[in-house]
């Protein structure tokens, strides 16, 4: 007998595209896909369970199907423009959910395997934080609201299951921004902009995972360890390399418009009210100070090479927005005119040195 998956959040974009990959593993037997509504996508040959997480019946479902690994995929920032009922049923799933779920796997005798998605925004964003974050790192701020909250406390509700049920391994992948070319996130939303509000004075180092990446890190953290790796912990995922803000504009061929922290922080909260994009205020510390992960674990102990550079991730993200206002090839040879007026190095590397 293959193995039983059982994966939450599988009517969103990216959790449908795991189950799909998650079906061609040969070790898998069946894929049991989760959601508390019917996915827009197809899922293959994966049986799907309309169930919500936050409900005592996800018991049931893992008990009737004997699972033995968990991919627990339904810990999102949600969509762009969400009204503020939308938010609180984000947060409910997020945190209410994840508890029961874990709550559910504590009590099974099946489940040997459970995978958590959560992010690097645990980390925070203040001008104190450090250059580079490791897995041990911790904020000099924790985050007081947002997705980045939740993550915070998914990861706690997590560490205590870890403890209680030590048979099972249990592995936390904090992912860097997710991009592609089917992004589905606030900052995707950001970068679409015919017009981006920046932080006056400020040009952040960013990171990015591509979509592939993700799909290909979850596959492994679910699988059977390879020899000499581990798929128990907890590990940042992104790809090599950085991009400042100012970088991204460029090669995006789209404006920016420096505004003081008060003015953003406006435009902020009028972009969320017209549900425009959700410009909160997590997404602006991130915008500020930016945030760089130290990857070493992920290749050392889980094994996983990614595919793209956090470069490449943004090029292939970039594709798929079409021109913006001014062509990124004249901002560049503007910029670099400019610099040599002024005899400074500008260079559009992407970040040359690879955080490892």
């Amino acid at each position: 007998m293959g193995k039983v998956v059982l994966v939450t959040g599988a009517a969103r974009q990216l959790g449908g595209r795991f189950v799909r990959r998650i079906q061609r593993d040969p070790d898998v037997d069946r894929v049991i896909a989760v959601d508390a509504v019917v996915p827009p996508h197809r899922l293959g040959s994966a049986e799907f369970v309309r169930t919500d997480i936050r409900q005592s019946s996800i018991a049931r479902v893992l008990a009737e199907h004997a699972v033995d690994t968990v991919v627990h995929l339904a810990v999102t920032g949600g969509g762009p423009g969400m009204t503020g009922g939308a938010r609180s049923a984000v947060k409910e799933t997020n945190v209410i959910g994840t508890m029961q779920l874990l709550g559910a796997c504590q009590k099974s005798p099946t489940v040997r395997r459970l995978v958590v998605k959560s992010s690097t925004s645990v980390y925070g964003g203040t001008s104190k934080d450090p250059a580079v974050f490791t897995e041990t790192s911790q904020p000099k701020a924790l985050p007081v609201g947002g997705f980045a909250k939740d993550a915070v406390e998914v990861e706690g509700y997590v560490r205590g299951f870890a403890r209680r049920r030590p048979d099972v391994a249990v592995c936390v992948l904090r992912f860097a921004n997710i991009l592609g070319p089917h992004p589905d996130s606030a900052l995707a939303e950001y970068f679409s902009m015919p017009v981006m509000p920046t932080v006056l004075g400020y040009d952040p180092r960013l990171q990015f995972v591509h979509e592939d990446d993700v799909l290909d890190v979850l596959r492994l953290a679910a699988g059977e360890p390879r020899r000499g790796t581990l798929n128990s912990g907890t590990f940042n995922i992104a790809g090599d390399g950085v991009l400042l803000l100012s970088q991204c504009s460029r090669r995006l061929g789209r404006p920016t418009v420096p505004l003081l922290m008060p003015a953003v922080t406006w435009l902020g909260s009028a972009l969320r009210a017209v549900g425009a994009t959700d410009f909160s205020p997590e997404q602006i510390r991130l915008l500020t100070h930016g945030r760089v992960v130290e990857t070493t674990q992920m290749r050392e102990v889980l094994g996983f090479e990614p595919v793209y550079t956090t470069a490449e991730t943004f090029a292939d993200f970039a594709r798929g927005r079409g021109t913006g206002m001014l062509p990124p090839e004249r901002i560049g040879r503007a910029v670099h005119r400019v610099a040599g007026l002024l005899d400074v190095d500008v260079s559009d590397g992407a970040g040359e040195g690879a955080y490892r």
